[in-house]
């Protein structure tokens, strides 16, 4: 008998604004990754704008500094936007889908670019362009009976709503966003099964464990813009399980797991207190259906008024989630003793090393055992279903000149991870669905990397944008394909 359930979701995961491209036809409109820049594992990414006489200039992605309030986004000469392109799904999709069906995927995790459908976000009526793209890729999915998991908003509110309307710390845009919604759920409600209302969501709150010196009221803004996120979502459930009772409506965050370094009772304390703020907060809302016990000493200590986020206690209670999804691709340690070693390099999770674990090229610990520890501390928390929607190993990869691409290092990845996830089954956890992040190579969020490949298939393409997009199958994808048909027996 296999370790995994007999119906498992077996696939992979992208996002639009990484994969898609096509960014500026078929009626759609930017998103902030259409102004951010390029970069490296050393150096960061940037947002460009444009001055009102003319002159123009760059602020750091992540840094929590804005541009000039009377400047305006703009995509500039000069500089290389790589989500532009991203791999050319929205050119590729019939061959990349048959690629996938190849490996036997039974999910693909994708998201629908919200400036696709309405290119502004404020317009009366949805581009039907954009509707006829997204009807036509899951149209195709069902043609090869892979179940699409769509991502609602992941990472691409249109630019207008972040520069003009003031972006989610404005709660307006929950009816912008219930609108969205609305149109797609009607669209798609015979293609698509299962959603994912916001990708990470607790990425609005995370400033603060990985940017030192932020400024508090920064930080605390990020509570705000949160809870207008979760009353969206909230809404959003609510009005899903009335009118579309087939669906099944998740929330998605991001796998911010960490161990204490050391036995101190502080660093244990400590390393609580951080497992709550940043990882079970959204999902004690989300899941739950109301804020947790700990939420006050949050909101205090940020000098928030905790009447702004108990107000909508009812649509939070009604508005809670069939499943529960993360993203896990390490772990961090933390600790309350400043002079220890840091890990991480392009790494937005920047925490203090683990001597007893391994690192990749970009600063990631390799801890399957993590793994299994999140989703026994996950199931034991919620009792809902669980799905890993994204996981991977960023690595160099080359291709041959027989065009096979060699990557023993994610098979070793990818086995483990599943051998700890079966584990945790064994264990007594439901864990239905595992879609590896990058199953086809995209252009990496955190430095907007190329050469930091992920996928299973390799694509042709280079940090500056050049190559043939052509598509490879990597030797994992064989192993993956392998896998599949097993149903997770057959990891050799």
């Amino acid at each position: 008998m296999s370790k995994f359930p007999e119906n498992f979701f077996w696939g992979g995961a992208t996002a639009a604004n990484q994969y898609e491209g096509g960014w500026n036809e078929g009626g759609r409109g930017p998103a902030m990754t259409d102004v951010t820049t390029g970069a490296t594992k050393e150096t960061p990414r940037c947002v460009t704008y444009v001055m009102p006489d003319g002159t123009t200039g760059v602020c750091r992605q992540m840094s929590g500094k804005k541009k000039p309030k009377e400047a305006r986004y703009a995509v500039l000469d000069g500089y290389y936007y790589p989500n532009h392109i991203g791999t050319d799904f929205y050119h590729r999709y019939k061959e990349d889908i048959a690629l996938f069906a190849e490996m036997g995927f039974k999910m693909f995790r994708m998201s629908i670019s919200w400036s696709r459908i309405y290119p502004k976000g404020i317009e009366e009526e949805p581009n039907p362009e954009g509707l006829a793209f997204y009807r036509d890729v899951f149209t195709e999915l069902r043609k090869h009976q892979i179940e699409p998991l769509v991502t609602i908003c992941h990472y691409d509110t249109p630019l207008y709503i972040e520069e003009e309307l003031g972006d989610w710390h404005n709660p307006d845009i929950i009816e912008l966003y219930e609108k969205y919604c609305r149109t797609i759920f009607e669209e798609y409600k015979d293609l698509v099964k299962y959603w994912l209302t916001f990708n990470e969501i607790n990425h609005a709150i995370m400033l603060g464990s990985f940017v030192s010196n932020m400024p508090k009221d920064l930080l605390g803004s990020g509570y705000v813009k949160l809870h207008n996120q979760m009353v969206a979502s909230a809404r959003v459930v609510k009005y899903a399980h009335e009118n579309y009772p087939q669906f099944k409506m998740g929330c998605m965050i991001a796998g911010m797991v960490s161990y204490p370094l050391t036995c101190d009772p502080k660093d244990i304390l400590a390393t609580q207190d951080r497992m709550r703020n940043y990882f079970y907060y959204p999902s004690d809302v989300m899941v739950r259906g109301y804020y947790p016990s700990y939420a006050k000493k949050i909101w205090d200590s940020y000098d928030l008024d905790a009447a702004f986020f108990e107000k909508d206690a009812q649509i939070l209670r009604e508005g809670h989630v069939d499943f529960y999804s993360y993203s896990y691709y390490m772990t961090s340690c933390h600790t309350t003793h400043t002079d220890a070693p840091k890990d991480g390099a392009g790494n937005l999770s920047i925490g203090y090393s683990n001597q007893y674990l391994n690192y990749s090229e970009w600063g990631w610990a390799l801890d399957p055992d993590g793994l299994r520890y999140s989703l026994n501390e996950l199931w034991d928390r919620y009792q809902v279903p669980i799905m890993i929607v994204e996981n991977g190993l960023g690595a160099l990869d080359h291709l041959e000149q027989d065009g096979s691409v060699h990557d023993p290092y994610r098979i070793d990845y990818m086995r483990s991870h599943i051998e700890a996830m079966a584990q945790a089954i064994k264990d007594g956890v439901d864990v239905i669905a595992y879609t590896p992040w990058g199953c086809i190579d995209l252009v990496s969020a955190s430095t907007g990397e190329m050469r930091k490949r992920y996928g299973m298939i390799y694509v042709d393409m280079d940090d500056e944008g050049k190559g043939s997009l052509d598509r490879y199958r990597k030797d994992s994808f064989y192993w993956y394909k392998k896998c599949i048909a097993s149903n997770g027996e057959d990891l050799k």
